[in-house]
């Protein structure tokens, strides 16, 4: 699987505590050989970001992203707490 970051995230990422930074490596790691792994809870969103997907980084922090070309990309769009995103 491809990934990719928009500018929104990346901002998001410098400005996330290290400890945060490490964890979502971690995560990314994860994710990229097995996208539906239990620890990222994988899960579709309603609102804000209906059609986007969340994988969890850690008890509170979300990254959000968005499958594109067929499923073959995911394209993430933001990272914060459950708070900062889904206010």
């Amino acid at each position: 699987m491809l990934v990719k970051f928009n500018q929104q995230f990346d901002k998001q990422y410098h400005k996330a505590p290290v400890k945060i930074q490490k964890a979502f490596s971690k995560r990314l790691n994860i994710f990229i050989r097995e996208q539906f792994h239990p620890l990222l809870n994988n899960h579709a969103l309603k609102g804000k970001y209906e059609g986007g997907r969340s994988i969890n980084i850690n008890g509170d922090w979300r990254a959000v992203y968005q499958s594109v070309n067929q499923g073959t990309t995911a394209y993430f769009i933001a990272l914060g707490t459950h708070g900062q995103l889904y206010k």
